[in-house]
């Protein structure tokens, strides 16, 4: 009877392991090749988010927008860990930000709270990531609902969103008011 029930334990658990859940993580690219990496990644079927800002690029001739990565350098997907021969593979990936040779996962809500600012018409910027300050949910607005860490610049407030895993942030000025403790 002790032989079964341990014969059942361990096939359960290797099914478990088989069984693997699309988590996000950071890739990190080649310098300035973070759009082909997102375009790759597309092709090949994974989901893939590119945070951007638009900025002015100035030539001699001409001035330009452009859309530049928030945090150069990264590329986030989401992926199965089996998966990973074939993300690594794709021109201009360097490495999967991993701890000890294992796949370091980006929580949802960080990234959900990257796009939800992407895709809102507030102004951001991407600044470093700051360790001093109280976590926030903001409670009114675009932004209603995503969490971040509460900043002052000058007299305004400041909410900093973090992918604290390659240590990247990104700032907006919000409400204060609008905003309560984690």
């Amino acid at each position: 009877m002790v032989e079964l029930v341990a014969a059942e334990t361990v096939d359960s658990k290797t099914e478990t392991e088989v069984t693997h859940e699309p988590q996000w993580y950071a890739v990190w690219t080649r310098s300035r090749h973070e759009q082909r990496v997102r375009v790759e990644l597309e092709q090949k079927k994974f989901e893939a988010f590119l945070p951007t800002i638009t900025r002015w690029s100035r030539w001699k001739d001409r001035k330009k927008r452009i859309d530049w990565p928030l945090f150069p350098g990264y590329c986030f997907a989401r992926f199965d860990v089996a998966a990973r021969l074939s993300i690594l593979k794709c021109f201009g990936v360097v490495n999967i930000v991993s701890f000890d040779g294992v796949l370091a996962p980006i929580p949802e809500r960080e990234i959900e709270g990257i796009r939800q600012l992407v895709d809102s018409d507030l102004q951001y910027d991407p600044c470093p990531l700051i360790q001093e300050g109280m976590m926030v949910e903001v409670m009114h607005g675009p932004l209603s609902g995503v969490v971040g860490r509460l900043t002052r610049k000058g007299s305004h407030a400041r909410l900093v969103l973090s992918v604290d895993l390659i240590g990247q942030a990104v700032s907006v000025e919000i409400d204060a008011a609008d905003a309560r403790p984690y």
